[in-house]
C-alpha cells in the first residue's frame, strides 16, 4: 500500500492558523483538512491504507488524540473507513465522491444531475483555467514537478493498455492536476481540484465514453503529449495552445458521441418495415 510523504501537507490547511478569524477552529478540523489534502495530492485510491496512528501523528506534528478525532470526522463524511483487523483506509468512490465536492458547489448538484448540458459548462471553465495552469506550469515547474507530470502521463498510457476506461479517466484527471500543481498557484490548483471532483462524480461515464472509441484515443494521446512537452520544454505559449486544443477536441467529441446516441435512439423507435 502507498504511504503518505511527510512533505504532502495541504498548503491551505498549513496556513489556516494564520487567519485571525480562524483562531477558534478546532485542532481536529485543521488535521482533517491536512489529511484530506494529503489524500488528494498523493492521489490515494480506494482501499489504500493510511500509515499507522503513531507514525502518522509524528509526521503531522499533532497528538494522537487530535489525529483520532480528525480520522473520525473524515470517516463520518465517508472519506475514510476502518476495517476489521485494524487500519484506516480510503473509502470506496461512491462514498468518497459525495464528500470531495467543494461545499460551494453543493446547491447546484440537483441542477447538474438533471441536466447533462452542464458537462459543457464545466468544459468551458476548464478551457479558461487549464490554459492558465499550463502557461504558468511551463514557467514555474521544478524538476520534481516535471517528473510527476511524466509519471502521470505514463500511468495514463498504461491504463489504456489494460482496457480500463474508468481507470484511464482517473489517470487523465491526475495528469491534468499534475500540471495544475506545477503552476504553483494555490487558487488555480484548488479550483481545478474542485472541478475534477465534480467531473469524477457526475460525468465519469462521459469521460469514459471518450476512451472506448479508437478514433478518440489516438488524438487524445497526441494532445496530452503536446501539453506535457509544452510544459517540460518551458514554452508557455505552446503549453497553453495545447491545453485549449485538447479541450476543444473533448467538447466536439462529446457532442458528436451524444448526437450519434440520440440518432440511434430515434432510429430504434421507428416502426419496423414488413415488405
Amino acid at each position: 500500500m502507498r504511504g503518505i510523504p511527510a512533505t504532502g501537507i495541504d498548503p491551505i490547511a498549513r496556513h489556516a492558523g494564520d487567519n485571525g478569524g480562524m483562531k477558534n477552529e478546532r485542532l481536529s478540523d485543521k488535521v482533517a483538512a491536512q489529511l484530506r489534502g494529503l489524500i488528494r495530492e498523493q492521489n490515494l485510491q480506494p482501499g489504500d491504507r493510511l500509515p499507522a496512528e503513531r507514525p502518522l501523528a509524528v509526521q503531522l506534528g499533532v497528538s494522537r488524540t487530535a489525529l483520532r478525532e480528525a480520522i473520525a470526522q473524515l470517516a463520518s463524511q465517508g472519506l475514510l473507513s476502518a476495517r476489521v483487523g485494524g487500519g484506516t483506509y480510503v473509502s470506496e468512490p461512491a462514498a468518497r465522491a459525495r464528500q470531495t465536492i467543494d461545499e460551494p458547489l453543493m446547491p447546484y448538484l440537483p441542477l447538474f444531475q438533471g441536466d447533462p448540458e452542464y458537462r459543457f459548462d464545466v468544459l468551458e471553465i476548464r478551457h479558461a483555467l487549464e490554459g492558465a495552469t499550463a502557461w504558468h506550469a511551463a514557467l514555474r515547474a521544478t524538476d520534481e514537478d516535471r517528473a510527476k507530470i511524466r509519471q502521470a502521463f505514463d500511468t495514463m498510457m498504461a491504463a489504456h493498455g489494460k482496457d480500463d476506461p474508468a481507470g484511464e479517466a482517473q489517470a487523465d484527471a491526475a495528469f491534468h492536476l499534475a500540471i495544475a500543481e506545477a503552476s504553483h498557484n494555490l487558487v488555480l490548483l484548488q479550483v481545478m481540484r474542485g472541478l475534477f471532483d465534480l467531473l469524477q462524480t457526475n460525468i465519469s461515464q462521459s469521460r469514459e465514453k471518450l476512451y472506448t472509441s479508437a478514433r478518440t484515443f489516438e488524438p487524445l494521446s497526441v494532445q496530452h503529449r503536446e501539453m506535457m512537452d509544452g510544459v517540460l520544454s518551458g514554452d508557455p505559449e505552446r503549453a497553453r495552445a495545447a491545453a485549449h486544443a485538447h479541450l476543444e477536441f473533448v467538447h466536439t467529441s462529446l457532442r458528436t458521441l451524444d448526437d450519434n446516441e440520440a440518432r440511434r435512439a430515434r432510429a430504434s423507435r421507428l416502426p419496423s418495415s414488413h415488405g
